[in-house]
């Protein structure tokens, strides 16, 4: 997690500060990526999606990242838990809990619907405090 809190913190300007970061099943570093929805001007430009992108290209397995963890600083809403699960990562690792979009049991939990194919491993709240400080850092200036 304090990898992807490193990588949140080089998040555009304007973008959410959130960061992923997904390692293969040996811990070794795949991919990392922030938000760059603003930057970019593509709404799917999500760090766990650019991250996901990233990994396929060099884990070697297709579109598969079978045995692969996901940490992003922030719990997936429905598209990046759906990507995930569609990734078919092992597992997802997210810090702040997003009450108003998280699809990791906050607001809904859509890696756990009963039709899921695939049902990756899941643990939040990992250096909540530290992740949800950068986000309320950013919002708080936001609204200055």
């Amino acid at each position: 997690m304090r990898r992807a809190l490193a990588v949140a913190r080089e998040t555009p300007p304007g973008d959410v500060p959130v960061g992923a970061v997904l390692f293969d099943a040996a811990g070794h570093e795949l991919a990392a990526a922030t938000n760059r929805r603003e930057a970019d001007q593509d709404p799917t430009a999500h760090a766990e999606v650019l991250a996901i992108r990233q990994a396929v290209r060099r884990h070697g397995d297709g579109w598969r990242l079978s045995g692969c963890e996901l940490v992003v600083t922030l719990e997936p809403c429905v598209m990046c838990a759906g990507a995930a699960a569609g990734a078919r990562v092992a597992s997802v690792v997210y810090g702040a809990y997003e009450p108003k979009t998280g699809a990791c049991g906050s607001l809904i939990d859509a890696l756990r619907l009963p039709a899921a194919v695939h049902v990756p491993e899941l643990s939040g709240g990992v250096l909540e405090k530290e992740c949800a400080e950068l986000l309320e850092d950013f919002f708080n200036e936001l609204r200055k």
